[in-house]
């Protein structure tokens, strides 16, 4: 199994068998305003265009996971690329209305801890929680996916969350192989970070069973924490050895 890291969440899990796209901001760079105006500096995203290789690696894309509707999860570019290519698209079924008249191929949606069927094996939609506090009412509805295939390692996508009893119930119970994690820590202009803190980050890392795979780092401008932070973070903890903290453009293989 390889998981490809092409950008922010933008994330490329390839089997021998299927090759499953999550959350596809596919836009050129500076395509979405600015998250932050006052916090952060406003620039615009995405901060960085998507790798040279990206088209290779959508080229092959069997299936799309939507974890939310948030712009830098699915974008306008996004949408098209799913459109065109008619790829089969799974998310949550809170989101299955919006993403049909989007004109996306809606073949699978899920309720929070709902185990269903999934390419011979089985997918289990996880509760997410995006932001600390009331911020976390703005955020709409997020779900991340645990997925067993046969014959693969287990992953778990935690998607856009802070850490909960749920994501700590998914960690502990259902023991993934890998776990993906957002790490940007991204924060608005009000209200407290959307993401994980540090400290967080680092306590769903101790806890995941197997490897951890980080992301949504270093791409959007309300999302301060670098590479660097996380990898010095993760090394003082002695956490860094069951990291991977991909560059855009580059895979893990498991």
């Amino acid at each position: 199994m390889k998981l490809h890291h092409l950008r922010n969440a933008t994330l490329v899990i390839e089997t021998e068998t299927d090759v499953i796209l999550v959350d596809p901001m596919l836009g050129k760079r500076k395509t979405i305003p600015p998250f932050t105006i006052f916090r952060y500096k406003p620039k615009r995203n995405p901060l960085v265009a998507l790798p040279k290789n990206s088209r290779d690696i959508l080229s092959k894309v069997t299936l799309c996971l939507i974890t939310h509707l948030h712009p830098d999860h699915i974008d306008k570019a996004g949408e098209v690329f799913l459109r065109r290519k008619s790829i089969p698209v799974i998310c949550n079924i809170k989101d299955k209305n919006a993403l049909s008249k989007r004109g996306l191929n809606i073949i699978q949606s899920l309720n929070y801890w709902e185990q269903q069927d999934f390419l011979g094996g089985k997918i289990t939609g996880i509760p997410a929680l995006h932001g600390y506090g009331f911020i976390a009412k703005f955020m709409g509805n997020v779900m991340g996916f645990h997925i067993e295939l046969p014959n693969q390692k287990s992953v778990y996508v935690s998607s856009d969350t802070i850490f909960t009893e749920d994501v700590q119930k998914a960690l502990i119970e259902l023991k993934p192989d890998i776990a993906v994690v957002a790490c940007g820590t991204a924060r608005l202009d009000f209200g407290q970070p959307l993401l994980m803190r540090m400290n967080d980050i680092l306590k769903f890392t101790a806890l995941a069973p197997g490897k951890v795979f980080a992301n949504h780092l270093e791409a959007l401008n309300h999302c301060p924490t670098t590479r660097e932070e996380l990898k010095n973070a993760l090394a003082d903890s002695n956490l860094l050895s069951k990291t991977a903290i991909p560059n855009d453009g580059t895979y893990v293989e498991y």
